[in-house]
């Protein structure tokens, strides 16, 4: 079963974070998205999961807290929503 995922652009559009901040995020605050290779570009492919960590992030530094900050917050949200294992 494939998963739905969305294109950098798509990403953008529906976080309201730029590209450019999407990038520069990448493996340093968020999850490094997948690659599509085809021929000799590669595309990067955001699941739903990395969608909604980047939304957190951003209510959270449109808050005011730093991005460092925002990023553990965002991480922590996310850490008490996943089901607990029995």
């Amino acid at each position: 079963m494939n998963k739905q995922t969305y294109s950098i652009g798509d990403a953008s559009k529906k976080t309201g974070v730029s590209l450019k901040k999407l990038r520069s995020w990448e493996s340093r605050y968020i999850p490094e998205p997948e690659r599509i290779v085809c021929g000799e570009r590669s595309y990067r492919r955001y699941t739903q999961d990395q969608i909604y960590l980047i939304i957190k992030i951003k209510e959270y530094q449109d808050m005011g807290f730093l991005l460092p900050v925002a990023v553990k917050k965002a991480n922590e949200d996310i850490s008490r929503q996943e089901p607990k294992a029995e």
